[in-house]
């Protein structure tokens, strides 16, 4: 009788330590994107679709992250001109729904909510993002250490159409690696 027991536990138990070790690297893998985001960033943008379609503006960010949840702000501003318009996006984890935060003060302000999301990879997410009946995605990417790509896309009809587009730059130095100390 006990093997049976046993041999019926084996496989949960098995499958049980899987679990938890996949949602570790999840974990990791979230926390790692995030710090790639950490630090200063620099770039030209553009509105590539709607009313002000056409117009580019060049954006300088900080990046950082909460010190005791997996998440980030990245916060700055774009100038068009004479003009310079303060911009900050800010996500945390949240629960089953995996993230949850707010672009440029979220849609009590003038922005909208992060109302989900994903860390894809160690070096991409995606947000959904929501205003009243608009609904679209945010997504950055870190294709190396030193560049970021931003794309906010709403949804028109069926299908998902690109609005924002940004191209950013680290601007201050990055350490890619550490030295032990003996």
């Amino acid at each position: 009788m006990k093997n049976v027991v046993l041999s019926a536990l084996l496989p949960l138990a098995i499958a049980a330590s899987s679990l938890a070790a996949a949602q570790a690297s999840a974990a990791e893998r979230d926390s790692q994107f995030f710090r790639s985001v950490e630090g200063k960033w620099a770039g030209p943008g553009e509105i590539v679709a709607g009313k002000y379609k056409g117009t580019r503006f060049t954006c300088n960010f900080t990046g950082t992250t909460p010190g005791d949840k997996v998440g980030m702000t990245l916060d700055g501003g774009c100038r068009v001109g004479l003009f310079t318009q303060q911009m900050s996006a800010t996500v945390q984890r949240k629960g089953r729904r995996g993230y949850t935060g707010s672009f440029m003060g979220g849609s009590s302000g003038t922005g909208l909510d992060i109302i989900s999301g994903n860390v894809v990879n160690a070096r991409k997410v995606v947000f959904a993002i929501n205003r009243k009946q608009l609904n679209g995605v945010m997504q950055a990417r870190v294709p190396d250490d030193n560049s970021m790509i931003v794309t906010v896309s709403v949804r028109v009809a069926d299908q998902m159409v690109p609005v924002i587009g940004m191209n950013l730059k680290r601007v201050d130095p990055v350490e890619v690696g550490s030295i032990a100390k003996d």
